[in-house]
């Protein structure tokens, strides 16, 4: 009887356990560096984001290893030495993006991921910025157009840690290379 009880407890006991649910939501802030790419480095100018905020859901569990991921952000960034500051002596804008996107772990801890995203951004500038080399082109203060960006997320306790590499506007208006970090806090 003794070795049927023991028999059963380690079939019950050998039983796969159920994945723990990784929290799947995250709200915090961000910052980072931008510069204006090609001809619009001139234009806009290497700046910062003074202040961001962010949030983002990807739920997941452990036992897999890759997962979607929706993410919302805005900054407000600074460009200094940028050519479409006329009045003041920095370009000022307000940048607000919504990506959606895939997370990747590609080694063994459930708490580190690559993200790769894409979606759609506004830009609103200060002051008007040319959208070509053509002297008579068009000035503009407000864009719409795509974005791109790759990243790292690391969960660290109820944390969220990530460091993104993004490209936009992708389409007609000023392109720009930004290095972003953002912390924030994990929930359900």
């Amino acid at each position: 009887m003794r070795a049927l009880v023991a028999a059963a407890a380690v079939v019950v006991l050998a039983s796969p356990a159920a994945a723990d649910p990784m929290p799947s939501g995250s709200l915090g802030i961000v910052t980072g560096i931008v510069a204006g790419t090609g001809a619009d480095a001139k234009r806009l100018g290497v700046g910062i984001y003074q202040y961001g905020a962010q949030a983002s859901w990807q739920p997941m569990s452990t036992d897999r290893a890759y997962g979607y991921t929706l993410r919302w952000s805005t900054m407000l960034g600074r460009l200094y030495g940028a050519e479409a500051a006329q009045i003041e002596p920095e370009l000022f804008t307000v940048q607000m993006d919504l990506t959606l996107g895939m997370r990747f772990r590609p080694w063994a801890t459930p708490r580190r991921y690559l993200t790769a995203r894409v979606g759609a951004e506004l830009l609103r500038a200060n002051e008007p910025i040319q959208i070509s080399d053509d002297p008579n082109a068009e000035m503009r203060r407000a864009f719409v157009g795509g974005i791109a960006s790759v990243g790292f997320d690391q969960y660290i306790y109820d944390f969220l840690l990530s460091v993104d590499v993004r490209y936009g506007l992708i389409g007609d208006g000023p392109s720009q290379l930004a290095l972003l970090i953002g912390f924030g806090v994990t929930g359900p």
